[in-house]
C-alpha cells in the first residue's frame, strides 16, 4: 500500500491546487527506471511527513493534460505546490537528502 495518492487530469486541481498543506507531485511513468528508483523514497516521505506533506503520483502517459500544462519534458519531476502554486522542482532521481531538503524548506 502506498502512502503517495494517485492523481489525474480529473481530479489535479481538487488534490494538488486546493490542497492546503505542501503538496509534491511526482511526475512518472511505469517505463520510466528513474522513476522506480525514486518511488520507495517518495513513499517512505509520505509516511514521515504526513501531518505536514500530501505527496502525490501523476502518470505522464495517462494524463497529458496536466503534464503538457506544467511543461514536464523529463520524468521523474517533482513539483512542489504551496497555496495551489508551483514553489519548487526537482527533476531526475535524486537522493533522498535532496527531497526531503526542500520539504523542510518549504514545510517551515
Amino acid at each position: 500500500m502506498s502512502n503517495a495518492v494517485a492523481v489525474t487530469d480529473a481530479d489535479f486541481e481538487q488534490q494538488v491546487e486546493q490542497n492546503d498543506k505542501l503538496t509534491v507531485v511526482d511526475f512518472w511513468a511505469t517505463w520510466c527506471g528513474p522513476c522506480r528508483m525514486i518511488a520507495p523514497i517518495l513513499d517512505q516521505l509520505a509516511a514521515d511527513y504526513k501531518d505536514q506533506v500530501k505527496v502525490t503520483k501523476l502518470d505522464v502517459d495517462a494524463n497529458i493534460k496536466t503534464a503538457t500544462r506544467f511543461n514536464v519534458r523529463s520524468i521523474p519531476m517533482l513539483l512542489f505546490f504551496k497555496g495551489g502554486k508551483v514553489v519548487d522542482q526537482i527533476v531526475g532521481a535524486v537522493p533522498r537528502q535532496t527531497i526531503e531538503a526542500k520539504l523542510k524548506q518549504h514545510v517551515a
